[in-house]
């Protein structure tokens, strides 16, 4: 697998998850929300501040944290993923590795200048593109846009479960969007196969040692 792989994955990556985010940002309303699967998946608008799944980060003050530490990471992440083809690491740790890069660029881009060229959405008023009277932020105060989330389970736990019985339940609660979930994926992977992901740079190197075919990347 060459850089310029890694590359594509990552633009792919960041097409897809910005043509989404622009469709919701400019035809929907804040909390607006159309059925797919009826009781498992819908689309619901919603904004956040702050991280991943809706999480938050210290107010205004750490929301410009937060975006410029975004943006140094992706700024390291690229420098690393080079090494890492330059070293021949295995596929589908590269693979991984772009989804996670595609994803923190992807929030990235949200956070650095959705406030420069949508209006808000407030209200039952769909935000436009580049307003006349600029945007509903600042550079690095944009709001990520989220719009996936997958209700599976909605209702009342059984009263017999401790401290929660009798309580309304929703799993799964979190609205997110394609860089969430690609990250989520190149994370989760790499933990599970991280010993063919690594094995073969980890173990120590002994002279004449052939090199195995998952050690070769084309």
């Amino acid at each position: 697998m060459k850089y310029r792989h890694v590359i594509f994955i990552v633009i792919l990556i960041l097409l897809i998850d910005q043509t989404l985010k622009f469709w919701i940002k400019t035809h929907m309303f804040m909390q607006q929300e159309f059925i797919i699967f009826p009781n498992w998946f819908r689309i619901h608008f919603i904004e956040n501040e702050g991280m991943a799944y809706g999480l938050k980060f210290g107010g205004d003050f750490g929301k410009i944290i937060l975006t410029l530490f975004r943006l140094f990471a992706v700024v390291i992440g690229f420098v690393y993923m080079k090494k890492l083809v330059k070293e021949k690491f295995n596929t589908g740790l590269l693979v991984c590795g772009s989804l996670i890069l595609a994803g923190a660029a992807g929030n990235l881009i949200d956070s650095m200048f959705y406030g420069l060229i949508f209006s808000d959405s407030v209200g039952y008023e769909v935000a436009k593109f580049m307003p006349g009277g600029g945007g509903y932020g600042t550079f690095l105060h944009g709001r990520v846009v989220d719009m996936l989330y997958f209700p599976i389970y909605e209702g009342y736990l059984p009263k017999w479960i401790p401290f929660k019985g009798g309580d309304y339940f929703v799993f799964f609660r979190p609205v997110f969007n394609i860089a969430d979930a690609a990250i989520s994926v190149g994370v989760i992977t790499i933990l599970l196969f991280q010993k063919r992901f690594f094995g073969n740079h980890l173990q120590p190197k002994t002279a004449g040692q052939p090199v195995t075919q998952d050690h070769v990347i084309e």
